[in-house]
């Protein structure tokens, strides 16, 4: 298990921001829960006020479900390029299940997708990540607040 610090964390985003900034996005999804603290950050960034989210559950603590599942919607109006973004691509399957949905439900909307961790053996390669991961990553929003 490799502990993901703010300090890390804040480095990578910026980062990540320097490849995302020439893509002119204009809403992000992120997925939740993983997604949340980058998104916010990634949308003070990139000055994008408009972020959604779509819940997923594939884990239930570090046991991987059998089936994902998906929660909420997503609305856009007047949007042609969206930025959907998790903290991790792990198996891939949460990814890959939120693309697929976005990408079926609204045709006329191109999607990206970024994350700071991505792993070879996951089955979905973001658009954008900053780091590979081999080994289980425990991020600080998930140690340092319990």
């Amino acid at each position: 298990m490799k502990y993901y610090s703010y300090e890390n964390f804040k480095d990578d985003t910026n980062k990540l921001l320097l490849l995302l900034k020439e893509h002119n996005f204009e809403a992000i999804v992120t997925i939740a829960r993983g997604g949340f603290t980058l998104a916010h950050a990634v949308s003070q960034g990139l000055d994008i006020r408009d972020v959604q989210s779509i819940r997923t559950e594939l884990y239930d603590k570090n046991n991987k479900r059998e089936k994902i599942t998906l929660f909420q919607k997503c609305s856009f109006e007047d949007v042609k390029r969206v930025l959907v973004i998790d903290d991790i691509s792990d198996s891939g399957e949460t990814l890959s299940a939120v693309m697929n949905y976005l990408n079926e439900e609204f045709k006329e909307i191109e999607f990206k997708s970024a994350t700071l961790f991505y792993k070879k053996t996951s089955i979905y390669e973001p658009d954008f990540w900053i780091n590979e991961a081999d080994d289980w990553i425990d991020f600080f929003w998930e140690r340092d607040f319990l």
